[in-house]
């Protein structure tokens, strides 16, 4: 009886021990089944692969979002613009990727470096036409990339053509009736299905040419340094699911810009900066012989100074005889410190007009804020004022993105054919040698060849710009115009702008023989034309053959050197244009300055091609430049 118990207690133990073995590996293949499908279901979550960089998103939806914000590509407004049918966007998926893996711009054909050049590159498309025309072509119904599940769930059903339809007839109705208004009790909404916006809660979201959202009142809409986000700028589709996301990003872009104008204005809080710009002799003297040798200009004038730091502009112009000077300053401790240098010349103006000097009495105030806010601070009549004046240039004319503002407030404040100063602005262009660069500094270093370093330096400087001083010596092209601004006409869209130029071989220095043209030099001028200053006009010029300013010059690095001569040079055999046995005669420049994606800083696209003696022609890989 023991016995047989004791057996039956064995066999018991072994069941139940077997039994909790089989468990354990029921519940590990369970636990690994679960993983796998969870894997399964991450991989589902992010199944479609960016057209254009290494994101993955979980929906289409989400892609052709991020596409059209953030490298300019607007999946369904090409299909609409277009008239593609299915298969037409099978193919402009395919076409898309297979310039994309050539580093070759889909919409302008120019072909990047590298792949990170051409992300910097990517822009707005000009002409969709010419793409329609490339779509035509039926190697593009084969898949460029295997297993590009875009390609076979973009269409979305026909449930979504339903939609898309539906909206499509919605959209022709509200051409006959304007804006509609929804009102709801939980939300304030207003869509405006014809227009350019969608509200929500009062706030504007917009999708800019450029990449920013922008974010504002509805009652107008919102302006960064006198750009005004929403002129020109697509609709925001208004699916439901994307309202809070497109709110949220607004709000971020929003804050973003407001972290980088404090930045900005921060920086200007240094005394060192100041003192280094009132230093510039030639800047400084420009403005001052502007302000104080054109009498009839300024006797008795209303002035506005944008972005007066120190308020010495504003001194100056209080000095000619105007009679009053409104001095607009963002940076909080330089708009104390102009207020107080006002008061400690007897040029400020009280609210009594009572202080200071009996001459000058009651001509500056100085307003803490950015021009673009003015109406916040103070009362001011629109078109009110007799003369503009700012110091608003930067490195290349237009870092800094201070034209904008100027433009800003001459539209708001500046009355009909008001002066502003300066009133014309011009880039110029030239090509630069060896001399140039620092290859000479490390081809002898105390007898000794470093020109290894030398090298590699000019292959590092080719990929920034960079602001620096070059000897009008070491330039071996002539010089050119690239662009001119009339500040008293030019549209604000204008400040961004491509431009094309011819460079030649400067016969006076090269003797007939071929010279190496390691890059290109940028500098600008300023002027205080006769238009205005009849009495005394000035140039403000940064030009390597003037004296220097604290703005130097902005430098290109060409990625090889290309090799130039006169026209009467003869070239040898066939060899490759732009070589020392077949020099260019000619440089063609196609440059693109335009705001960067980062607040205040702009971006610089470089088109090179070189024409020989003998008429043939060789292009260079695009180069990009971001000025930070």
């Amino acid at each position: 009886m023991s016995k047989n118990l004791m057996e039956t207690e064995e066999t018991n133990r072994l069941t139940r021990q077997e039994e909790e073995e089989d468990d354990e590996d029921s519940r590990e293949a369970w636990t690994e089944e679960e993983n796998e499908e969870d894997g399964d279901e991450n991989d589902e979550d992010l199944e479609f692969l960016c057209l254009f960089c290494d994101f993955k998103y979980s929906s289409c939806d989400a892609l052709f979002d991020h596409c059209r914000l953030t490298h300019f590509f607007d999946f369904n407004g090409i299909r609409k613009d277009l008239g593609l049918d299915f298969y037409g966007s099978f193919k402009l998926i395919n076409y898309v990727r297979s310039q994309v893996a050539d580093n070759r711009c889909w919409s302008c054909g120019v072909c990047c470096q590298s792949k990170q050049d051409l992300q910097s590159h990517l822009h707005p498309s000009v002409n969709t036409k010419d793409v329609k025309l490339l779509l035509d072509d039926d190697k593009y119904l084969n898949p460029f990339m295997r297993e590009d599940s875009l390609l076979y769930s973009f269409d979305g059903g026909e449930e979504d053509e339903d939609e898309c339809n539906t909206s499509f007839e919605k959209e022709e109705i509200v051409k006959d009736f304007g804006s509609v208004c929804i009102d709801d009790d939980d939300t304030a909404e207003e869509t405006e299905l014809n227009g350019e916006t969608y509200n929500k809660d009062k706030k504007t979201v917009m999708a800019c040419p450029n990449g920013h959202l922008s974010l504002a009142s509805s009652s107008k809409i919102i302006t960064e340094n006198g750009m005004d986000y929403g002129e020109n700028a697509r609709s925001v589709e208004s699916d439901p699911k994307d309202k809070q996301s497109r709110v949220c990003i607004a709000d971020v872009v929003e804050k973003d810009i407001k972290k980088i104008n404090d930045s900005y204005f921060g920086s200007y809080s240094s005394f060192g900066i100041h003192r280094d710009m009132i230093s510039d002799k030639i800047r400084t003297d420009a403005y001052r012989q502007a302000l104080l040798k054109n009498h009839s200009l300024l006797n008795g004038a209303v002035v506005m100074d944008v972005g007066c730091g120190t308020g010495i502009l504003s001194l100056f112009a209080a000095q000619a005889g105007a009679s009053r000077v409104i001095s607009i300053e963002a940076s909080e401790k330089m708009a104390t410190v102009a207020t107080q240098i006002a008061k400690d010349n007897g040029l400020w103006r009280s609210k009594t007009d009572s202080e200071g000097n009996k001459s000058c009495t009651g001509v500056i105030e100085v307003v803490n804020c950015m021009v673009e806010d003015l109406d916040k601070s103070i009362q001011i009549q629109p078109h009110s004022v007799d003369i503009l004046v700012s110091e608003w240039m930067g490195y290349c004319l237009l870092y800094e993105s201070m034209l904008s503002s100027v433009l800003f407030a001459r539209d708001r404040w500046l009355k009909p054919g008001g002066a502003i100063l300066p009133d014309t602005a011009t880039i110029f262009v030239a090509g630069f040698g060896k001399g140039g660069t620092s290859l000479p500094f490390w081809e002898n270093v105390y007898g000794f060849n470093m020109s290894y370093i030398g090298k590699e330096v000019v292959e590092d400087a080719a990929k920034f710009p960079i602001v620096d001083i070059i000897n009008h010596h070491d330039l071996v092209t002539n010089a050119a115009v690239l662009q001119s601004f009339d500040l008293a006409t030019m549209k604000p869209d204008e400040v961004d702008f491509t431009a094309t130029a011819e460079l030649e071989a400067k016969n006076d220095t090269l003797d007939h023989k071929a010279t190496a043209c390691f890059g290109l030099v940028l500098w600008f001028e300023t002027g205080f034309t006769s238009r205005f200053c009849k009495e005394m006009p000035t140039v403000l010029s940064t030009s390597p053959y003037t004296p220097k300013t604290h703005w130097s010059q902005t430098i290109l690095t060409f990625r090889e050197p290309i090799s130039v001569a006169s026209s009467k040079f003869t070239a040898e055999g066939s060899a490759a244009v732009g070589t020392d046995a077949c020099p260019a005669s000619k440089i063609l420049l196609r440059i693109s300055i335009a705001h960067a994606t980062q607040h205040r800083c702009i971006d610089i696209s470089l088109e090179t091609a070189g024409v020989g003696s003998d008429g043939r022609k060789r292009s260079w890989p695009a180069q990009m430049f971001n000025l930070t």
